[in-house]
């Protein structure tokens, strides 16, 4: 699934089809060719990132770059800080095991999902625009370096820190002026309704994930086992007679068949099926930091309409007394009231981006997920028809002997 992914994130993006004019924009990216290097724990693995495009804004029609997991994490991170009320695409995960860090599959996994990443972003009609994509599409190693290295404040925030603030901002605030509590929260039934899909989705997104991965071990472990029971059954086979030691001996050999044939499929179901669930659980966290986003947000607008209240009811006390500090106290109140404006425009954005995203998101997710179990059904289908092929084919050998 995940290749079908990318497959249909580059057709969004504009890539050009045989059809299509060549004078039509286009901006398709490619991960390829990881590359493990360093050693100890100061090894790290890079992929060449492929750009292709006729956008005038790039330096040429085609260049490539080479790229670490931390570049694509400061691209995330910088696209979080700049596209509020945008759900920004997840990362794959980052393995701390060493001995499942550097293994060809994990590689692999991690080459397709960094894959899927950046050609979302480079198809986001809002993200494509970004001249932090271009940077990283284009800057050299050097370049992309320095840039790691300056990165401070938001940037370092982990995704756990993004869920505790989500949680503060749970609590409430002391109205100054009415003298009673507020809350912090928007009271808006399509914002609860939102946030509790999200929370659901989430819940049963990982629980799936959870069986889906013990599926996969089931058939490695079948496999492991069918393996082990071939070479015991080709070993009897060679201590009886011709017949018997014919038929065990060919019983060996469909076990270790059917054995090549259960791993591959516990890398197809791996790669089609427990990935892209597990991709959809990032992603719904992403989700959730961007709705911590927007708590902030409709706080700190609360926070300046109170402090606007005080500002106001002190400017009419000054103007009573005919204070000298009256000029002083309206400079500061229009200021205020300025920032107040700009922090109630920003909350309006991110509610309105937020709105277009959760619609575009539910569209690819039910895209994407019916790929998923479509795949896993049509999996389980080839490997049950596999495995009774296999056994039926044994069946006459082994009523000889039995008869």
């Amino acid at each position: 699934m995940f290749s079908t992914i990318n497959k249909m994130d580059q057709q969004q993006s504009g890539s050009p089809s045989p059809r299509s004019p060549s004078s039509q924009p286009y901006l398709s990216v490619s991960v390829t060719d990881p590359v493990k290097l360093g050693n100890g724990v100061q090894a790290y693995i890079s992929y060449r990132v492929i750009t292709k495009t006729n956008l005038p804004e790039y330096q040429g029609h085609e260049k490539i770059v080479i790229r670490r997991y931390s570049d694509f994490v400061w691209l995330r991170d910088r696209l979080f800080d700049k596209f509020k009320g945008v759900f920004i695409p997840p990362l794959p995960e980052k393995s701390a095991v060493e001995k499942f860090r550097f293994s060809a599959e994990f590689i692999e996994m991690r080459r397709q999902g960094l894959d899927i990443f950046v050609n979302r972003i480079a198809s986001h009609q809002e993200l494509q625009q970004s001249e932090d994509l271009r940077t990283f599409l284009q800057a050299d190693e050097e370049t992309m370096e320095r840039l790691r290295s300056q990165e401070t404040g938001i940037f370092k925030k982990k995704p756990a820190d993004f869920m505790q603030i989500f949680k503060d901002v749970q609590s409430k605030v002391s109205d100054v002026v009415l003298g009673k509590e507020k809350p912090v929260e928007e009271s808006n039934p399509e914002y609860e309704k939102l946030k509790h899909y999200i929370f659901e989705l989430e819940n049963h997104l990982a629980e799936a994930q959870k069986h889906a991965y013990r599926l996969v071990k089931r058939h490695r472990e079948l496999g492991q086992s069918l393996l082990d029971f071939g070479k015991a059954a080709k070993l009897l086979g060679a201590c009886e007679g011709d017949i018997l030691g014919k038929a065990f001996s060919d019983l060996g050999t469909k076990s270790e068949a059917l054995s090549v044939k259960l791993q591959k499929e516990a890398h197809q179901l791996l790669m089609n099926f427990e990935e892209p669930l597990k991709d959809y659980v990032r992603a719904v966290q992403s989700i959730k930091a961007t709705i911590t986003e927007r708590a902030n947000a409709f706080r700190h607008q609360c926070e300046l309409a109170e402090t606007m209240k005080l500002k106001e009811i002190n400017l009419d006390k000054l103007m009573l007394t005919r204070s000298d500090k009256v000029g002083e106290a309206e400079h500061e109140y229009r200021e205020l009231k300025a920032e107040s404006e700009e922090a109630t425009r920003r909350f309006e954005t991110i509610v309105r981006l937020m709105n277009e995203e959760i619609v575009r998101f539910q569209e690819q997710k039910t895209l994407d997920m019916g790929i998923a179990f479509h795949e896993f059904a049509k999996g389980q289908a080839r490997l049950a028809n596999s495995i009774a092929d296999a056994w039926r084919s044994l069946l006459p050998k082994l009523e000889a002997c039995s008869s």
